[in-house]
């Protein structure tokens, strides 16, 4: 009869956890839906803007959903006198070699300081971090000047070249080449591989998850940057998306705003597909890379 007694108590005691567990569970997907919607309904709106009449887009009370949807915003966006489909090549350009660039460089780095010993390594790499506490607004002057006596202001090269690697990228790889066993670079070593086999074959298949996680965040700051493009661009014909946008707005920001939307929203897209496509191996390649310290 004891045991009967402990066996009940025990029973009830678990289905109680369970219930507090599940209402625990509940509570937090409703607080997470309730910020997914909030992060969504600006992304909305800016759509629903862009396919509204002008007239519309400043009516009081705002509507959510327009009258009648139409795409002519989209077209007027291609009729207008800023070249959009330049823009939106030059953004693809500079954006494609940046973050190539940052593949490989960031990658040859993070491997050289988590897998190689050489002194000094510990400072370099605290030098290196010490980098993500300077503002681009505080190189520029020397980083334009520098460029000037090259000859590469005025061309995509001036965006390109600075940024084809970066100390935030060498620390995420780094992070998780610290995570790889040991015992798979001693048995390398082994069969005679060196450390750029070892590099090529090894740690960078394994290094896919991060390596999407650093494609995801150099594309989408890159292909959103305004400062840069802004100094050091000044031919029509050579500047990026983000300038074009700026362009769109007119003068003290005159411009048609459905419009507007319609652009901004075109120049989403590309950033949504790729985070999209690159989804589960971004979150997987942060959460790898945050590990080991």
């Amino acid at each position: 009869m004891t045991s009967f007694v402990v066996f009940k108590k025990k029973m009830s005691l678990q289905r109680s956890i369970r219930i507090k567990y599940k209402l625990n569970d509940r509570i937090f997907i409703a607080i997470a839906l309730l910020g997914a919607i909030l992060m969504v309904l600006p992304f909305l709106w800016m759509v629903s803007t862009s396919m509204r009449l002008a007239s519309e887009a400043f009516a009081l009370p705002p509507d959510f959903l327009p009258n009648r949807f139409s795409l002519e915003n989209y077209l007027a966006v291609f009729e207008s006198p800023i070249p959009f489909p330049l823009f939106f090549l030059n953004s693809l350009t500079i954006t494609f070699f940046v973050t190539l660039g940052q593949l490989i460089t960031c990658s040859l780095a993070a491997y050289g300081f988590a897998r190689i010993k050489f002194p000094g390594k510990n400072s370099i790499f605290i030098i290196f971090l010490a980098g993500l506490m300077v503002p681009a607004q505080v190189t520029i002057i020397p980083l334009y000047i520098g460029m000037g006596l090259l000859g590469l202001v005025d061309t995509h090269l001036a965006l390109i070249l600075p940024a084809l690697t970066s100390a935030f990228g060498i620390f995420l790889l780094r992070q998780f080449f610290l995570t790889l066993p040991g015992e798979l670079e001693d048995s390398a070593k082994i069969d005679g591989a060196s450390h750029w086999t070892i590099y090529r074959k090894i740690a960078l298949p394994l290094a896919a998850p991060s390596l999407a996680a650093l494609i995801v965040i150099t594309y989408n700051s890159t292909w959103n940057s305004y400062f840069g493009p802004l100094i050091f661009l000044h031919s029509w014909e050579k500047m990026t998306l983000p300038l074009g946008l700026a362009a769109l707005r007119g003068y003290m920001a005159s411009g048609n705003l459905s419009v507007i939307m319609a652009g901004v929203t075109m120049a989403i897209l590309p950033v949504f597909l790729v985070f999209l496509f690159a989804q589960r191996y971004f979150i997987e390649g942060l959460a790898k890379s945050v590990i080991k310290g």
